[in-house]
């Protein structure tokens, strides 16, 4: 007999509530905000919109499903299964964080604050959640995967970030040619919207970044430092499946995607990496 579906309701934790959790008290919370010109007022509006919208949420998951609730710290240690409908209580960021933990899983991006948040990845106001749970149209977004030369891998929605740990000086090979750099961004069409995005419109590049289905990717060096060592010759461009982007450190490098410097690859002096579109792709309800 098949399990019942389980929905997993992933948020994180307000900053009113990190806060109180770092101050020890709201009264200390206050003041510590009262210090640098602003007030609980806003940190307690932003609050309840999340609380409201979890409950929301939580209310409109059929009575014959199961349930359970995961904060964002906490994602690189939870176990999903493959009856799961996860449910993103939260920014746009929430959804590329999670994603990298699914196989082919729904998920579905709720935006408790439609007039702050874009909406990129959380299209839906809470009051949609019991149509999009019957049902569910998906669209399946193109991710990036960072795999080792001794079979490790990282798998990414928006971006993988390889570089020095305090984004230093990144010593590297990126093919044939020896680079020294703040890193290297590879991301997807999703993350086009964000770090790789900003890094097209800084430099100006000529590239089209391709769209969240395609089956591509942009990739992007940062600050690459011109010496009698080093080049600059090779530091942007698409890389199209099956095609790969190949790596080999020559210093201690860290690579980990969406933003999440806790869950990361290691290389040393050595070792080489390879990039290139996932086998996976998130399926989004759209």
């Amino acid at each position: 007999m098949s399990l019942p579906p389980r929905a997993v309701i992933v948020h994180r934790a307000t900053e009113l509530s990190e806060l109180i959790a770092h101050h020890g008290t709201r009264q200390q919370a206050g003041f510590f905000l009262a210090g640098r010109g602003r007030d609980l007022a806003e940190l307690d509006a932003r609050h309840q919109a999340q609380q409201e919208a979890l409950a929301t949420v939580s209310a409109a998951i059929p009575l014959d499903w199961r349930r359970t609730v995961a904060e964002r710290n906490d994602l690189d240690r939870f176990v999903f299964g493959p009856e799961d409908v996860v449910i993103a209580v939260g920014q746009d960021g929430l959804v590329a964080n999670v994603a990298k933990y699914l196989d082919s899983q729904p998920v579905i991006g709720i935006n408790p604050e439609p007039g702050r948040n874009p909406g990129v990845l959380v299209p839906h106001e809470p009051a949609a959640i019991t149509e999009l749970l019957a049902v569910r149209e998906i669209a399946e977004r193109t991710m990036v995967a960072a795999t080792t030369d001794d079979g490790q891998q990282l798998i990414a929605l928006n971006e993988v970030y390889v570089g020095h740990r305090t984004h230093q000086s990144a010593r590297y090979r990126l093919g044939s040619e020896r680079q020294s750099s703040s890193g290297i961004l590879i991301g997807t069409g999703t993350g086009s919207t964000g770090w790789c995005r900003s890094a097209w419109q800084e430099r100006r590049s000529p590239l089209t970044l391709p769209g969240p289905i395609d089956p591509v990717l942009c990739w992007f060096v940062r600050e690459a430092w011109p010496s009698p060592a080093t080049g600059t010759d090779n530091t942007e461009g698409l890389l199209k499946a099956p095609d790969t982007l190949t790596i080999t450190a020559e210093s201690d490098l860290v690579v980990f995607g969406d933003g999440m410097e806790s869950d990361t690859l290691t290389l040393t002096w050595g070792q080489r990496l390879e990039i290139g579109v996932a086998p996976i792709k998130l399926h989004q309800v759209v």
